[in-house]
């Protein structure tokens, strides 16, 4: 692995290795939820991602499409992710130099509500081979993007992004006891 590779936020947050295989970025990909924007390993809480983002895609012909997939690969708890990877919106069609408003979303955005430690929320755009050609998966729990994207023929990944997410009081670990005082 070269140094550039190790330091490849989706490789440190182990993106690449349990939701995706090692791939070269080729388009640009915006995510924002309100007006933060999400940079790798960034963390939001609960209350932050209610509704979807606004995502932008590069690219420079809009007769290329593309498919968004967001799963956490840390569901139901990171410390035993039964069913990963958790599908949270699957948007297909997505014309290049637009975003995810403009494609056909096949899986509703469901919000990140995290119960247990700290979770990784990815986002991954593939490059279609053409219109009308990638469909809804029957399941949301145990997605697998790697099967998914073979099945469809999408190849590689041509960005992706990932957040942190964990419940709106937590702090990644168990609380600390209440201590109280009897006067």
């Amino acid at each position: 692995m070269s140094k550039e590779t190790e330091s490849d936020p989706v490789v440190v947050g182990r993106i690449i290795g349990d939701v995706l295989d090692p791939f070269v970025r080729t388009i640009s990909l915006r995510v924002t939820y309100g007006s933060r924007e999400v940079s790798n390993g960034c963390e939001f809480k609960p209350s932050s991602v209610v509704n979807q983002p606004r995502v932008e895609i590069g690219g420079t012909d809009m007769r290329t499409f593309y498919t968004l997939i967001m799963v956490d690969p840390d569901a139901p708890s990171p410390s035993r992710p039964t069913l990963r990877e958790y599908l949270h919106w699957l948007v297909v069609d997505i014309p290049a130099t637009t975003g995810a408003s403009f494609g056909q979303e096949i899986m509703c955005y469901e919000n990140p509500q995290p119960v247990f430690g700290i979770h990784r929320f990815a986002f991954v755009l593939f490059q279609q081979l053409g219109r009308q050609t990638v469909y809804a998966p029957n399941w949301r729990h145990n997605f697998n993007t790697r099967d998914y994207a073979s099945v469809y023929n999408l190849g590689l990944p041509v960005a992706a992004l990932y957040f942190n997410c964990q419940r709106e009081n937590g702090s990644g670990g168990r609380r600390p006891p209440q201590i109280s005082i009897v006067r």
